[in-house]
């Protein structure tokens, strides 16, 4: 048997690299409902300052990608590290609103490259038989992170201010980066650890899986993001990713409205519980994805599920039922991403899938920016926060019919 000590190695390092990362989400999610006009922000604004970081985010997807296939994802990743790192500690000192919305863009700028880098590294230590896994305990980390910091914000916001809380969980990532350092290689005949067996197995299987691929027209990179596969998986991501943050930053602010405004520890804690779910779903999702090779089915599926969830939430009454849903529709969410990020390994051979990971996340993430702004839009014109949720269940449903129509079924690898 061969051993696997790369999900020992790899994932727990990545997965907590990118919770810190994904930490400068969930904390302005909780901190916004709590600012109390210091910066004299309204829902439009609030949303305007969740998504702005995704307008940043989508500069170094594909530079990042490039350069993390061509150069090293260890070293991209950790410069990216300490780079986010500083800008979140600054995003606690800024004293207007100009400057918050500036310093959330640099902060979405610097990030931005890492999700498509690990991505890169990951496809050089887990063959597709494990891809969707390997990805989804990896990607767990963004569920985990809200579970553990909404109330750990929550908490801090209740004994200091949300500059604080901002500030002191901006430094967390400067020290990650030197575990990050000596822990990661870029591919397995780099590390100290793994064993020549397991590093043999990986390249014989991983080699197998690229010789299996079609080729990529002539096989430049123009031609790799010119395949209506990519084409749709970018509109597929856009839409649900619009529904995804459009849900989560602004669930905080639905949890105090249900606590009748309670304190911020509290509508921490309650914050945490959705993302709980999330995670076992997540989870399950990947495993089932990987047994069965349905990775369509794996995505659409928990989408429709959302749909239904969040059409649901607006007609229900009572914090319990409200309650009860808020957890169906983050398990809905965030099921789909292991399966979907196992697609483009299977489409498109390893010299290019770096550039169109990197397109699909950064014109997908786009969504991110729509989502919280247009919920918080809609909020402001109709008073509610009910009619921003109900449009995001549209844009679910579009992902959908992507999804399900735009994509011919993935070969399946043998085991």
């Amino acid at each position: 048997m061969i051993p696997a000590k790369r999900w020992v190695y790899v994932i727990p390092v990545a997965a907590i690299m990118y919770m810190l990362a994904y930490l400068d989400r969930n904390n302005v999610s909780v901190v916004l409902p709590y600012m109390h006009g210091d910066l004299d922000l309204s829902n439009a604004d609030k949303g305007l300052a969740g998504g702005i970081f995704f307008l940043g985010y989508v500069f170094l997807q594909i530079p990042a990608a490039v350069l993390a296939q061509r150069w090293s994802a260890r070293k991209t990743v950790l410069i990216l590290m300490v780079a986010w790192g500083l800008s979140a500690v600054l995003s606690g000192l800024v004293q207007s609103r100009t400057q918050f919305y500036a310093a959330r863009f640099v902060l979405g700028f610097f990030e931005g490259g890492v999700w498509p880098a690990v991505l890169i590294l990951l496809a050089s230590w887990f063959p597709l038989r494990e891809r969707a896994r390997a990805n989804a305990l990896w990607m767990a980390c963004l569920p985990l992170s809200s579970v553990l910091m909404a109330p750990l914000s929550g908490w801090m916001l209740d004994h200091a201010g949300w500059r604080w809380v901002l500030v002191l969980q901006g430094l967390p990532p400067l020290v990650w980066a030197v575990v990050w350092w000596f822990a990661v290689a870029d591919r397995p005949a780099q590390a100290r650890w793994i064993s020549s067996a397991e590093a043999d197995h990986l390249a014989r299987t991983i080699a197998a899986d690229e010789a299996a691929k079609p080729a990529a027209g002539g096989g430049s990179y123009l031609d790799a993001v010119r395949q209506p596969s990519v084409l749709v998986l970018i509109g597929v991501y856009f839409f649900w990713i619009t529904g995804f943050y459009g849900f989560s930053l602004w669930l905080p602010a639905v949890i105090k409205e249900l606590t009748h405004n309670g304190s911020a520890t509290e509508v921490g804690l309650l914050t945490a519980v959705p993302f709980t779910v999330a995670l076992v779903a997540m989870i399950a999702n990947a495993a089932w994805s990987d047994r069965t090779g349905r990775r369509r089915q794996a995505v659409a599926l928990p989408l429709v599920v959302g749909v239904v969830a969040l059409l649901l939430g607006q007609a229900v009454h009572g914090a319990l039922p409200r309650m009860l849903l808020l957890c169906v529709t983050a398990a809905a969410v965030y099921a789909p991403y292991g399966p979907f990020w196992a697609i483009p390994g299977q489409l498109l051979r390893f010299e290019v899938v770096a550039v169109a990971m990197g397109l699909i996340n950064a014109l997908g993430n786009l969504g991110g920016f729509a989502g919280p702004y247009l919920v918080g839009w809609l909020t402001d014109a109709t008073g509610t926060s009910l009619t921003g949720f109900a449009v995001l269940a549209g844009f679910l449903a579009v992902a959908v019919i992507l999804v399900t129509l735009g994509l011919r079924p993935a070969p399946r690898t043998a085991p």
